[in-house]
């Protein structure tokens, strides 16, 4: 496509809020109060997970009607982490996307619910989904691939690592290694969901997807510890300095602010060198790098 990603981004984030209205039960629907407070959580966001997947389609020369599955049942995978991330017995956090928590807006026994709900759904759409033209061997890899991602062996696990870790200093391999897993792990699945979607992908761009996809999860959090420290809570849509207060080990803590910021600056570069087997084709990907790597929130 001759016109840059950034031009399309609207259309992406408008296909993911029709996938969302398609597959979310309606907000009066048995149980309405379920019903209404999975669709308060899911409502707004950065979306970055199914825009680095709309970006690899792309880059993969996809039709956007073969990602929307896989687009809308990361995201509700990631709103279902942070619905119960946010309850006491985890971060214990009264903001989110500049509004209260999912169990200050209900309670907590229905955010508990509202997560189980979204995680649920999100394999339902993968196994569901007819309309994307793809084949019941790929959408089975795509749950596989997801599954792995989101449980204990990704993002689940480091949650209970970082859980675990509050109040103790990590060494910085520690701490990527649980970084590798609770986030790093749901961004490297985007890319590989979308390789999925590709019948006979070669193998080096397959390899090129997956380096660019640990780089940038890695960077990603990175950035994350350093916005908690630099910026405001008006700004982040959360509550800013909740690491500290939580005793928990940063990049920031741990290397120093100067040194993290190089960390993150090292990996975007190594994300951006990682497409050099796509070529021009891969101007979706680059520009979604350079933009989360210039975010402020």
């Amino acid at each position: 496509m001759s016109e840059p990603f950034a031009s399309r981004v609207a259309a992406y984030q408008q296909r993911l809020r029709d996938g969302f209205e398609r597959w979310l039960p309606p907000a009066g629907c048995y149980p309405a109060r379920l019903h209404e407070a999975m669709r308060y959580a899911s409502d707004g966001g950065k979306r970055l997970r199914p825009l680095l997947i709309y970006a690899a389609g792309e880059t993969l020369g996809l039709p956007a009607r073969a990602l929307d599955a896989p687009a809308c049942a990361v995201e509700m995978i990631h709103v279902y982490s942070l619905v119960h991330d946010d309850l006491p017995a985890m971060d214990d956090d009264d903001l989110r996307r500049g509004r209260p928590t999912t169990h200050k807006a209900y309670d907590e026994a229905t955010a508990i619910l509202v997560g189980d709900g979204l995680q649920a759904l999100a394999f339902h759409v993968l196994a569901c989904d007819r309309d994307a033209g793809l084949g019941a061997a790929q959408r089975l890899r795509m749950v596989e691939i997801l599954a792995d991602a989101a449980g204990s062996r990704g993002m689940v696990g480091g949650q209970a690592v970082d859980l675990q870790s509050e109040g103790r200093e990590l060494t910085l391999a520690e701490l990527e290694a649980l970084h590798i897993h609770k986030t790093g792990a749901m961004i490297r699945a985007c890319l590989l969901l979308a390789a999925t979607a590709a019948r006979e992908l070669p193998a080096v761009q397959r390899d090129a997807l997956d380096r660019y996809g640990k780089a940038i999860g890695l960077a990603f959090q990175i950035q994350d510890d350093v916005l908690d420290i630099e910026s405001s809570s008006a700004l982040l849509g959360k509550t800013a300095g909740k690491d500290e207060a939580h005793l928990k080990s940063t990049y920031p803590s741990v290397m120093g602010l100067p040194a993290a910021k190089a960390r993150a600056a090292e990996l975007f570069a190594t994300a951006r060198e990682a497409l050099a087997p796509f070529n021009d084709a891969a101007e979706p990907l680059l520009w979604l790098a350079r933009h989360i790597e210039s975010r402020d929130h």
